[in-house]
């Protein structure tokens, strides 16, 4: 549906929301709260990541960066007041000061052939810090870039915030919404697909059950891409149905969705053993139709 513009484009952003961590403990208590191995960023170094309840449950997944005296965490801005309390529950008892900085920052899309090459020539290093800010590679050809507000952003053609939206459904990278806090495991995201958890770090929250899906086949479901065609908005947490013969059965709901007239694309979360040929629709909306495309990367345990 989206195609990849022959030049990279800049997509201004406003459903992002920034959390930093500051002081000498930040490593250390972020390390024991979410899923990606946070010691192993240095200064430019960035990791998809995810933080759960005690029982394994999302509250977030997130892009985390290591600015060297600072780390952020940029995430879906709905996703932000119940994220920040809890990620503040326990950083009392260490020398870590968390906070809400989004308006301090100012968060892109960055897409486009030639991205790698055009990051090449403008980054002033080799790793990925820019003007006080960072650049975090998200996909092949694709970058979040995260810069001070008051940074003056590269001249580049501006895209539009939803078809950014589109290109992160077609890279099978997971979006998740407030709807969505304290439903899903990390491998329902596929995260662990993406490189967002570490299976050999020590101790975080909600491990237990990220180890327990991975070496003893817990976890049935998967986060996969659909496109099709639907007449009215399509919404987060909209249900899905799967047609059985000539009956429909619910499947799933709306993780994040794009739309370009009555053309969709859009990510759930839906048993793992679907055959690839299902077809599925939105609920209340009976002419939708649905179907599965390939995921651009391996889903593995």
């Amino acid at each position: 549906m989206l195609t990849l513009s022959s030049s990279p484009i800049l997509y201004p952003l406003t459903d992002r929301a920034v959390i930093s961590l500051t002081g000498a403990d930040r490593t250390k208590y972020l390390q024991g709260q979410v899923t990606c191995d946070v010691d192993l960023l240095q200064a430019g170094d960035a990791t998809l990541g995810g933080h759960c309840d005690n029982k394994g449950r999302l509250w977030a997944t997130f892009w985390l960066a290591n600015l060297g005296e600072q780390l952020l965490l940029v995430l879906n801005a709905s996703l932000l007041e119940r994220q920040l309390s809890e990620l503040k529950k326990f950083a009392v008892f260490a020398k870590t000061d968390v906070a809400a900085v989004t308006e301090q920052w100012q968060v892109f899309g960055l897409a486009g052939e030639g991205l790698s090459h055009w990051l090449t020539q403008h980054l002033e290093g080799s790793d990925n810090l820019w003007q006080g800010g960072v650049v975090i590679p998200v996909a092949a050809e694709h970058a979040l870039l995260v810069l001070p507000a008051n940074a003056t952003p590269p001249a580049l053609p501006i895209g539009n915030e939803s078809d950014w939206r589109g290109l992160m459904i077609q890279a099978g990278l997971p979006d998740m919404q407030a709807e969505h806090q304290g439903e899903y495991i990390p491998q329902m995201l596929n995260l662990q697909a993406l490189g967002g958890i570490s299976f050999t770090k020590g101790c975080y929250l909600g491990q237990e059950t990220v180890a327990r899906a991975k070496y003893r086949g817990a976890n049935k479901k998967a986060m996969f891409i659909l496109s099709g065609h639907a007449s009215a908005p399509i919404s987060a947490n909209q249900d899905l149905e799967l047609q059985l013969g000539e009956n429909w059965r619910r499947a799933g709901t709306v993780l994040s969705v794009y739309q370009d007239g009555e053309q969709c694309l859009l990510t759930s979360v839906l048993n793992n053993d679907l055959d690839s040929d299902a077809v599925l629709r939105i609920k209340g909306q009976g002419d939708s139709r649905l179907s599965l495309q390939a995921l651009p990367y391996t889903l593995v345990d």
